[in-house]
Order: structure tokens, then C-alpha cells, then sequence
């Protein structure tokens, strides 16, 4: 998903804004926020419903013979649709995104962001099946940000990601999050680093 060199290279970054901020600011990268295996069966189930009637219509099979192959037609397209390019394709994009989101909420209350000092932790969320990006802040920083700067962010990180570009857009989204931080959470002279600088990747 993302080699050593580009971790170690985007956990530098974070330290370097961290510097600047007593925010703390965490990057996950998970390879998928669900797993949707109830889409295959659901549309394999579909199909077998509507298979047998054909059959009846415009031939002569006889009832027990319709009913095997209408099996036979949903456990062969419940396994093909479990191809996970498949399976991704056919989830609705809304579901997608509540699934994302969904999972950018879990790993924001994981990753202890609700527990620093100044309630000023933000985390920077992916979601690469999903194609789902998110950026969530604590309210020590949510309070005093508009919505639309997360989400021009966001807008220009999935850009990134489409074009092949994910480091450079986790970079750039991550001096962005630093400079919103330097602002209104700048560095206190008892700082601590609170939370680990490393990318945390999940399978």
C-alpha cells in the first residue's frame, strides 16, 4: 500500500509540524474500511429470483430442473461477484461513505485523539478500496475551523490519490493540518509529543 521510505518520509513531516504546534496530528491508512460480503450474496440472490422465469416462459423444463439450475446460477455468481473489484463496484456509493466515515470515527476514539492535553489532536483518514478520505479534529481545533478548510483538503488529497500522487498528497495535507495548528494551537513551552508519529497502516 505504501513503502517503508514513503512511512518513514511522511512521518518526518509530521514531526516537523508537530514543532510548530502543541497539536498532535495522526495518519491511517487502511486498505479497506469494510468488507461488504453480504453484496455478492445479496445480488447472487437477486438474480436467482429472477432466473427461473425466462426458463418458464420459453421452454418446457420441468420444475426440478429449474430449480437446480436457478442454485446453480446463485452459487456461481455469488463467487464471481466476490472478486473484491467486483464486490467494490457494486456497493452504492453512500454506503461507501458511511462505511468510511464509520471507520475514520473508530480509529479517531483508537488512536487516543480524544485524550490530548488541549483537545487538539486531528486525524487524517484513508480509506483506499473506498476510495474514502476524512479528516477529523478534536474540538479544541473543530471549534475554531470551518468545515470547508478540512474539505478543500480532503478535495485536493483524493485529487493526489487519483493521480498516483498518494505521498505527495499526504505531505501537502499534512503541512496544511500543521499550519491550521500552528494558528490555533501554537507550541507551549511544556509541550509534549502525546501521540507516536508513525503511519499507522491496517490491512
Amino acid at each position: 500500500m505504501i513503502s517503508s521510505d514513503d512511512q518513514a518520509r511522511l512521518a518526518q513531516a509530521i514531526g516537523d509540524v508537530e514543532g510548530e504546534t502543541s497539536g498532535e496530528v495522526v495518519i491511517v491508512l487502511a486498505e479497506q474500511a469494510g468488507h461488504y460480503r453480504e453484496i455478492p450474496l445479496l445480488w447472487a440472490l437477486l438474480a436467482a429470483l429472477i432466473t427461473p422465469w425466462p426458463l418458464i416462459w420459453f421452454t418446457s423444463i420441468g420444475t426440478s430442473r429449474i430449480f437446480l439450475i436457478q442454485l446453480a446460477a446463485a452459487l456461481a455468481l455469488s463467487l464471481v461477484l466476490s472478486w473484491p473489484r467486483l464486490r467494490y463496484a457494486l456497493v452504492p456509493r453512500s454506503i461507501k461513505h458511511a462505511q468510511g466515515h464509520e471507520a475514520a470515527s473508530r480509529e479517531f476514539l483508537r488512536r487516543g485523539l480524544t485524550r490530548t492535553r488541549e483537545k487538539t489532536g486531528v486525524l487524517i483518514y484513508l480509506a483506499l478500496a473506498e476510495h474514502h478520505a476524512e479528516i477529523l479534529a478534536d474540538t479544541g481545533i473543530s471549534d475554531r475551523v470551518d468545515a470547508q478548510t478540512w474539505a478543500d483538503i480532503v478535495a485536493d488529497l483524493t485529487g493526489a490519490i487519483r493521480d498516483g500522487r498518494m505521498t505527495e498528497g499526504l505531505l501537502d495535507a499534512i503541512r496544511r493540518v500543521g499550519a491550521i495548528l500552528a494558528e490555533h494551537a501554537p507550541p507551549r513551552l511544556d509541550d509534549l509529543d502525546e501521540l507516536p508519529n508513525k503511519v499507522i497502516v491496517l490491512p
